[in-house]
């Protein structure tokens, strides 16, 4: 996120339909990760000095928390190749050709079925 401003991140806040979740860790912002109203991941970053603690991973299950309560069945997200490991894993499964996205063009759609967990 070290290219992102703070004009860039505010209009992520007020974007209408848009939620910004973030992780922090006393005064470190941990990650990022922001979903529509819906259902689609628009934002999920984390810092590279907290990968592999699960960081990403809880922040990816808010988000699809969040899309659950906004009335979505699916979550849908454009992975980065560098992503798509991580999103495979997390149920997430290729959702069309890839497409020029983040600059380059290897942003790859991908989808998730949302399930309501019952007691």
């Amino acid at each position: 996120m070290g290219n992102k401003t703070p004009e860039i991140f505010v209009s992520w806040i007020k974007q209408p339909g848009n939620s910004v979740l973030v992780a922090a860790e006393e005064n470190d912002i941990l990650a990022v990760g922001s979903v529509t109203d819906a259902g689609q991941i628009t934002l999920n970053y984390v810092s590279p000095d907290v990968r592999f603690r699960g960081i990403s991973r809880a922040l990816l299950r808010a988000l699809e928390a969040r899309a659950l309560e906004r009335g979505n069945t699916r979550c849908t997200l454009t992975s980065t190749e560098t992503a798509l490991r991580f999103y495979g894993s997390n149920g997430y499964t290729a959702d069309g050709q890839p497409v020029g996205n983040f600059g380059t063009g290897s942003g790859y759609p991908m989808s998730k079925a949302l399930v309501t967990h019952t007691r």
